[in-house]
Parts: C-alpha cells; structure tokens; sequence
C-alpha cells in the first residue's frame, strides 16, 4: 500500500536545526580552565572525544553502508537532515576533545622532557592534527556544499552524491584513526 505523500515545505532555516547544545562542551572546558579543575576538564575531555569518536565511527562504518543502497531520495533526505546537524557538532567536539586533552597532558606533565609518556602524547596529536585538518579542511566544506545545494529548487543528486562520497570514504578513514587514538588513551592510561 502506498503511503500519502506529504506536501512539500521549506526546511527550517540552517540555524534552527544546528546541535546548539554541544557548544556546553567548549563552555564547560572553559570553566575549568579557569578554575584549574583537573577533574571538570577531564570530564570535558572525555566526553567531547566519546561524542567526536562515536559519531565517527557510526558516520564512517554504519552510515556509510547504509546510504550506499538507499535509493537516492531517501539518500537525499538522510543527507539533508543529516548534514545541518553535524556542521556545528563535529567541529566543536574535535576542536573542545584536542583542547582539553592539550591542556590535560600539559597539567598531568606528560609533555615535560624526558617523561616517558611524551612520544604518546605526540602521537595523539599527530593523528588529532589530521583528523582535525580532513574534518575542518575537508568534512566541513563539503558538508556545506551539500547544504547549499540541498537549498536549490531543483539540486542535482549526482552532485550530492559525489561530495558525500568524499565525505563518507573521509569519514571511514577518520573511523580507522579514531580507533588508533583510542589505542594510543588506553596506553596512556595503563601506562
């Protein structure tokens, strides 16, 4: 049985279907920083990266397989709702995760010379530097672009595709960093 489709309306404007709540993270992390809490900051840190990592590994190896046998209005649709929400979120919880956790090796003296813990540290943030340059450098222009074109009376699928294409073999490659990252926190903690 088909279902009644329903009659066609604007999308709310871009700022009303923003995750505004994740900007709590960079709040709370500025917080502590100006109280010196170590455990606030911590928290913040964890969180922002529990938040910054599951959305990464779910876009890039759960999202990905999914759209790919979508057909392309549903695909249109998934990505329309999809990308708004993510433009503010992803940015701000990398950006809120490589601040605190900077700060956290800074207070917890793991990047003093000669504290075994540093090649670590300097690991973490070889691989937050690319996963923040694909993500503010290539994720979140595109993301755009989606956007953009999503807004046009009549946008091309083609076009949406190939860009979310980028994106989605981008998100699958920061899925594999994140989980070597993850690798990289256990050892911190353990060591």
């Amino acid at each position: 049985m088909l279902e009644p489709s329903l009659p066609a309306t604007a999308p709310p404007p871009l700022t009303r279907q923003m995750t505004w709540w994740i900007l709590i993270l960079p709040a709370t992390m500025v917080a502590a920083l100006w109280s010196r809490n170590l455990y606030l900051l911590d928290w913040t840190h964890i969180l922002s990266a529990s938040l910054w990592t599951g959305a990464d590994l779910f876009l890039g190896f759960v999202l990905s397989t999914v759209l790919r046998r979508l057909s392309p209005a549903e695909r249109k649709a998934v990505i329309q709702f999809l990308v708004p929400r993510t433009l503010l979120y992803l940015p701000i919880a990398a950006l809120t995760t490589s601040t605190a956790g900077w700060y956290l090796a800074n207070w917890l003296g793991f990047l003093a010379p000669g504290n075994a813990n540093r090649p670590w540290i300097f690991a973490a943030l070889a691989i937050t530097t690319i996963l923040t340059v694909q993500g503010l450098g290539v994720l979140l222009p595109n993301q755009v672009r989606i956007w953009r074109e999503l807004q046009r009376p009549n946008p091309d699928p083609d076009r949406i595709w190939k860009i979310n294409r980028v994106n989605l073999r981008l998100a699958g490659v920061q899925g594999v960093l994140q989980l070597i990252i993850l690798l990289v926190m256990a050892h911190l903690v353990m060591g």
